[in-house]
């Protein structure tokens, strides 16, 4: 059993106590989770899904706030006004710690539980917070770098759409580690239709860039799939960060060599859990826990669609996913 899969099973050995502990009926928990990230994106929509999912399971009050777009300002704004609010815990991204430092060491002051998700594997604990849900990064990049490495690849666009965020200069970061060879990181807007063209231009006056790394399934992943499928017979390689149904699409199809997933719905639920069982039994784990990366592939992505899948396919060694320690 992975290191994961054993802190996955032990918190939810406490969760089972708990559903039948009768002193957990008590006055109803408020949580406030605040991220970088708004609920309307495809991908947070799946973490605020998750985390209203577990404040049902547990019976807690689960408020989810984030900036319109990407502010590291205004988000330090919204983590201080929680604050002030004394939730019962507080669980926070953090794309950036020199911006969002101040608040989360206050909430951890103020005696408020924390829990960083998403953002923050290398820094969460380091502010004060009781863990990090998520995955590392920088190691998440590797695995990709190193598997486009090995499917052949030379030269590399690493589509950065939030500069200034620190988690995805991390992913670039580990991606041109594990590529090894040349690695391009572009600055792309937010808007799908931009970046296709963005990417649609840079493959035009380079013949050479055979692999894309695109940093978010929907702002750039579907639209450079869409640039590579335009060139016709020239092969190159694309590949996402997070999931959805026009990516695992493009898996399935082979325009895209894979997705990585770092199992967003886990990143809203578990934290919430943690903070429940954490006020009511005083228990919570003591590492890191890692949701991600898994590299999902054709076969993967086919099952997920409900889609057959070869016999040859079916029988294929499973996609590379990191071994993670915690802290």
């Amino acid at each position: 059993m992975t290191p994961f899969l054993a802190r996955f099973f032990s918190a939810f050995a406490v969760l089972a106590a708990l559903a039948g502990n009768p002193a957990a009926a008590q006055d109803k928990l408020r949580f406030i989770m605040v991220t970088h990230g708004a609920a309307s994106d495809p991908f947070w929509s799946t973490i605020k899904a998750g985390a209203d999912e577990a404040a049902a399971d547990v019976d807690v009050e689960l408020v989810y706030r984030a900036p319109e777009t990407f502010d590291l300002e205004a988000m330090a704004a919204l983590v201080t006004e929680a604050v002030a609010e004394k939730p019962a815990g507080l669980i926070v991204s953090i794309p950036n710690s020199d911006a969002l430092a101040k608040p989360i060491q206050a909430a951890v002051a103020a005696g408020i539980p924390v829990i960083s998700i998403n953002s923050g594997f290398d820094v969460g604990p380091a502010l004060g917070a009781l863990l990090h849900v998520g995955q590392s990064e920088y190691e998440a990049g590797r695995v990709a770098g190193d598997a486009m490495r090995k499917a052949g690849g030379t030269k590399a666009l690493c589509l950065n759409h939030e500069l200034g965020n620190v988690a995805l200069d991390l992913r670039c970061k580990g991606f041109i580690d594990g590529f090894s060879g040349s690695v391009e990181v572009m600055a792309v807007v937010t808007d799908p239709d931009e970046v296709k063209t963005a990417v649609a231009e840079r493959l035009e006056a380079d013949a050479e860039i055979d692999v894309i790394l695109a940093l978010n399934a929907t702002i750039a992943g579907a639209p450079a799939v869409e640039a590579a499928k335009a060139l016709g017979d020239r092969k190159v390689r694309v590949a996402t960060f997070d999931v959805t149904d026009a990516v695992l699409n493009a898996v399935a199809d082979g325009a895209a060599s894979f997705a990585i997933d770092q199992q967003p719905f886990l990143q809203g639920y578990l934290p919430v859990q943690y903070l429940a069982v954490l006020a009511r039994e005083g228990v919570v784990p003591v590492s890191n826990v890692s949701t991600g990366p898994r590299l999902i592939g054709e076969a993967d992505a086919k099952k997920r669609l409900g889609r057959p899948v070869a016999v040859e396919d079916s029988g294929a060694a499973p996609p590379a996913e990191a071994e993670q320690s915690g802290g």
